[in-house]
C-alpha cells in the first residue's frame, strides 16, 4: 500500500468512528457536538462530526444498538481518549434502570 491508499484507508477508519460516535449520543439522546465540547473545550467544532451528524446519523427507532463499550473502545482506539471518558461520564449519569 502506498502512503496515499493509507491515508484513504485511515481516513474511512475515522469516518467510521465518527458515525459510531454520533449515532451512539444519539440514540441515547445525547447531542453528539455537547458531548465533543465538553471533552474538547476551546476547540472548534470538528467539521466532520458535524457533517456527519447531519447527513448520516439515522434517527435512533432506525439505529441498532450500539453497546457503550463498542464506543469506548473505537474512540479510544482512534486516541480519542478525552472523547472516550466523555462518554463514560455521560453513562454514568445514566438514571438507573
Amino acid at each position: 500500500m502506498n502512503q496515499k491508499q493509507l491515508e484513504e484507508y485511515y481516513r474511512r477508519d475515522e469516518n467510521m468512528m465518527i458515525l459510531v460516535f454520533a449515532q451512539w449520543c444519539v440514540n441515547h439522546d445525547l447531542d453528539p457536538m455537547a458531548i465533543y465540547s465538553r471533552a474538547y473545550p476551546g476547540q472548534p467544532l470538528n467539521e466532520e462530526l458535524r457533517k456527519t451528524a447531519e447527513e448520516l446519523v439515522v434517527p435512533k427507532e432506525e439505529s441498532e444498538s450500539i453497546p457503550d463499550q463498542t464506543v469506548i473502545g473505537v474512540l479510544e482506539m482512534f486516541g480519542n481518549s478525552d472523547l472516550a471518558e466523555a462518554v463514560y461520564e455521560a453513562i454514568a449519569q445514566r438514571p438507573s434502570r
